[in-house]
């Protein structure tokens, strides 16, 4: 059989399989043998030989008292994994609006990409002098809010090559030329919870405050921001602002599952 014939035809085993887990999946409860087998339409030893592969990939889990079949923790990991994915933005969207409202300023999302954290949805706020963000915008790792977040709360191996090619800057300020200066400053980002970028030297007159949003895992999924005008608003640490928006980056949070501390550094 040709490469492009067993492309139009899949893998039939492959097939087999995923039927007889979509029957368990469908029944809802744990499952005996001859049950699956019945639902399935197939011998009992017939099943028996997919669920023992089903068991070894964790889609697929025998209780060794009952001998029943149940879903296995990869196939639960798999599930709250999609769900992430299609609520985050969906219920981020939800978030910034309603930070938007509260505290009457720019409120924005950025998600992760391999160039660095991209704005994906942003809301704009009721006053006549305003910040626009553009989405699709890819921001700097240690000059914008978002990027220190990200820089704070991902494997260092994933964003060193984007802070050493920033460093290389000349334009970047003194206090972020070094390793050891980069590392402390997101150290405070870590103890403090958000990240604050105040007269952002490609944008001048430009404020941005940024919180980690963490999913089902504890990893860092998006970054809530609130941008404004310098000066325009309170960036205190114990100010309304920033109070605010790590309220609501703690109940999206929530809403994705995650429970417990945020994690600390991966170095």
């Amino acid at each position: 059989m040709s490469d492009e014939s067993d492309g139009k035809h899949g893998v039939q085993s492959l097939e087999i399989g995923m039927d007889i887990f979509r029957v368990m999946v469908n029944g809802q409860r744990s499952m005996a043998l001859k049950d699956i087998a019945a639902a399935a339409g197939m011998p009992a030893s017939k099943v028996h030989r997919y669920l023992v592969s089903l068991i070894r990939s964790g889609l697929v889990e025998q209780d060794p008292h009952t001998s029943r079949y149940d879903l296995g923790s990869f196939a639960l990991n798999v599930g709250l994994v999609s769900i992430d994915r299609l609520d985050r933005i969906r219920l981020g969207l939800a978030a910034i609006a309603a930070l938007r409202d509260e505290i009457n300023e720019t409120t924005a999302l950025a998600v992760w990409s391999e160039h660095g954290p991209v704005i994906v949805r942003w809301e704009r706020p009721r006053r006549p002098i305003t910040v626009n963000v553009v989405t699709g915008t890819a921001l700097e790792m240690l000059t914008s809010a978002s990027g220190r977040v990200f820089a704070a709360y991902l494997a260092e191996e994933a964003v060193r090559p984007l802070i050493e090619r920033e460093m290389a800057n000349p334009e970047l300020p003194d206090d972020l030329r070094t390793w050891p200066k980069v590392r402390a400053m997101l150290d405070a980002v870590r103890r403090d919870g958000f990240a604050a970028v105040s007269g952002y030297y490609l944008v001048p007159g430009v404020e941005a405050l940024a919180a980690p949003v963490f999913n089902f895992k504890g990893e860092l999924t998006i970054a809530m921001l609130v941008v404004g005008v310098q000066g325009m608003f309170d960036m205190a640490a114990e100010g309304k602002v920033v109070r605010a928006l790590r309220t609501a980056a703690a109940d999206l949070s929530s809403r994705l599952g995650h429970t417990g501390q945020p994690p600390g550094p991966k170095m």
